[in-house]
């Protein structure tokens, strides 16, 4: 063989030798990888009081419609009911009036509670406000689509002097607490509710102009507020049912032909 072959063929199995000691090399290098044990602290929870159902307003709480959920210790805040304060709260709350709309899952909050041994629908009312009752028919109650907790105007028909009708809006966007004596939405998929009688949540001022309304009006309808309303005033009212022009009450007696208001007699005409 001639010297330059045996030159070419030594330098060619060397290269293949180094090639694969690289190799080897390199394989070695990717399977010393270090590993790494990730550490992660799993949050300490607290057991919380939550819905086991969807809890309409003016349904009580029981045995099947509460339960403890563990829940994020930091997300904790004031109003939630754990079982570290009130051991026995499932038991001492049964039988409580629901006084907001509880979802499954949520949290049970104090204040969307009332006492068990509270009437329902005195439950029901926020602190300041009366419930008044209207008389109401298909076509005075929007047809009965008026739900409990719907928000609605109360317009007054009467007639005028000279023959023609009046119409006034005596109080706005004023809650619907119950038609007849229900408080809350049938479950059975009924939406409508034709009743005889709507139950409204109204301030004292308010319970007074209604009061005046149903003894002056020829017709008292309800107007079905959109839900997009919730947020605007409720306590406005035709305070002028109530006052005379200088904003005094007014006070008028007939007695022997002549009318006494405010200390003034006229004579009747």
């Amino acid at each position: 063989m001639k010297p330059a072959r045996i030159v070419i063929l030594t330098v060619a199995v060397a290269a293949a030798g180094l090639a694969g000691l690289l190799a080897m090399r390199l394989a070695g290098a990717r399977n010393v990888v270090p590993q790494i044990a990730a550490v992660v602290e799993k949050e300490r929870t607290v057991d919380v009081m939550v819905a086991s159902a969807n809890l309409p307003i003016g349904s009580r709480l029981g045995d099947q419609s509460a339960r403890w959920m563990p829940w994020p210790e930091g997300s904790v805040v004031k109003g939630l009911i754990t079982q570290k304060e009130h051991p026995d709260a499932l038991k001492d709350m049964a039988g409580a009036v629901v006084r907001m709309p509880i979802f499954e899952g949520e949290p049970i909050r104090e204040e969307k509670v009332a006492d068990s041994n509270s009437r329902i629908l005195s439950a029901l009312l926020p602190s300041g406000k009366r419930a008044v009752a209207t008389e109401i028919s298909v076509a005075t109650g929007a047809g009965g689509f008026i739900l409990p907790n719907d928000r609605v105007d109360v317009i007054m028909v009467r007639k005028g002097d000279t023959q023609k009708y009046n119409t006034e809006t005596v109080l706005s966007n004023v809650r619907v607490l119950a038609i007849d004596q229900q408080i809350e939405e049938k479950q059975d998929g009924t939406k409508s509710v034709v009743g005889t009688t709507a139950t409204l949540e109204l301030t004292p001022d308010q319970t007074k102009v209604l009061a005046v309304a149903q003894q002056m009006a020829d017709r008292l309808s309800l107007a079905l507020r959109s839900i997009a309303d919730a947020q605007e005033a409720d306590t406005d009212a035709a305070d002028y049912l109530l006052t005379g022009d200088s904003g005094a009450s007014v006070v008028q007696v007939i007695k022997s032909g002549a009318i006494v208001s405010n200390g003034t007699q006229a004579k009747a005409q």
